[in-house]
Parts: structure tokens; C-alpha cells; sequence
């Protein structure tokens, strides 16, 4: 019996992705809402894949796909977000996610990657080439971003989203020291002078 996982805290979410399990033949699926849920029940559930969200209370879900690489577990991941695919595919493929969906697309194009897993394929979007869908300023930002680490761009996340440094801290199990001095360096790495030019930095670019 095929089984998945689906991490995902929005709750009409996972109705449409259970749908979409169930025409593809799933007989056992299991929900996890939160981050920090998810390495228990892959555990003692062992499914054959997992639908993940990447912005998820408890544990990012950059830093979920990267623990599951390190520890080699078999079921393979299918990334499901809203988050932009020019700043996070090529992200989520080097921490070994199979495919990359963005909830804006039809369903039919997450039932088109969970088959393409399950057959031992991959499913990633065709990015259109920077030189040609970007301008100066956008490519420039977008160089700024790519060399943020995968925690870096979690708490820029946050930030933007007007997180204070011990919420985040408490999410991320971190300490407020460490939360701050992230902030300073965000600050200092992506050329901005506070807050607010944060915020407007991470809206611009469609992180949030």
C-alpha cells in the first residue's frame, strides 16, 4: 500500500492535496502541521513520500529537507508552497527535494509530480532566464538573496513578517542572541538600513 505525509498547516490544504493522494491510489495518508512533528511520524510511519510546505510553524521546511537528507531517509519530497520558485527551487533540489509546486499552478500539475516521484522521476518548474524576465535592480537583489544560507532566508522570512526576535527564537530554537546578531547580518548582507527597508526588500522580491 502506497502511503504519504502531508506537512502542511493550512487545514483546506491538506483537504485538496488528500484529494489529489487519493486518485493516485494512497491508501494510508497521514498530517502533520507543524515542523517539528514531521521526523516522528516519518519514523514510525515510514511513508513513501511527503508533501511539504515550506513555511511551517516549528521547523522551516528548508531545514526539514535538509535533516532528511543528512539522515538518508527513503521517502522522497514533494515541495508544495507559495513561496516564489526562482528564490527556493534550486534550494530545495540541492537538499534533496524530487519536485517543486507552486499552489498558485492546478492541482493537476501536483498530481503531474506526485506520479512523476512515485515513478522515480522529478518535477521542478522551467524558470524563465534571468538575463531576459529581470532588470538590474531585480537580478542584483536576486544575486543578494542567493547567497543568503537556507536559515538566513528563514529569519528574513520572519522578520519581514513583523516577528519579534524571541518569537523567533522560540520557533526556531535558537537563542535571542543568536536571532539578533542574524538580524544585524541580514541587514548588513542584503544593504538595507532597518526594519521597515527589510520588510520592503523581502516584498519587493515576493519572499512573503
Amino acid at each position: 500500500m502506497k502511503s504519504a505525509l502531508i506537512v502542511e498547516d493550512h487545514p483546506v490544504v491538506r483537504s485538496m492535496i488528500k484529494l489529489v493522494l487519493r486518485d493516485e491510489g494512497f491508501n494510508r495518508v497521514y498530517e502533520a502541521t507543524r515542523g517539528d512533528e514531521v521526523f516522528l511520524l516519518i519514523r514510525e510511519q515510514q511513508p513513501d513520500i511527503v508533501l511539504l510546505d515550506l513555511g511551517l510553524p516549528g521547523v522551516a521546511g528548508l531545514d526539514i529537507l535538509v535533516r532528511l537528507k543528512t539522515e538518508k531517509a527513503r521517502c522522497r519530497v514533494v515541495v508544495f508552497t507559495s513561496l516564489e520558485a526562482q528564490y527556493y527551487q534550486e534550494r530545495c533540489m540541492r537538499a534533496g527535494a524530487a519536485a517543486y509546486v507552486s499552489k498558485s499552478k492546478d492541482l493537476d500539475d501536483l498530481k503531474t509530480a506526485v506520479h512523476s516521484v512515485m515513478s522515480g522521476y522529478t518535477y521542478f518548474t522551467q524558470l524563465p532566464s534571468t538575463s531576459v524576465s529581470m532588470g538590474t535592480l531585480q537580478r542584483s537583489e536576486k544575486e543578494l538573496i542567493d547567497n543568503l544560507s537556507n536559515r538566513e532566508l528563514t529569519i528574513l522570512q520572519y522578520l519581514a513578517r513583523g516577528a519579534k526576535n524571541n518569537e523567533i527564537a522560540e520557533i526556531m530554537h535558537l537563542s535571542y542572541k543568536t536571532v539578533s546578531t542574524y538580524k544585524t547580518r541580514l541587514i548588513d548582507k542584503l544593504n538595507v538600513s532597518s526594519l521597515v527597508h527589510l520588510r520592503d526588500f523581502a516584498l519587493r522580491n515576493q519572499l512573503i
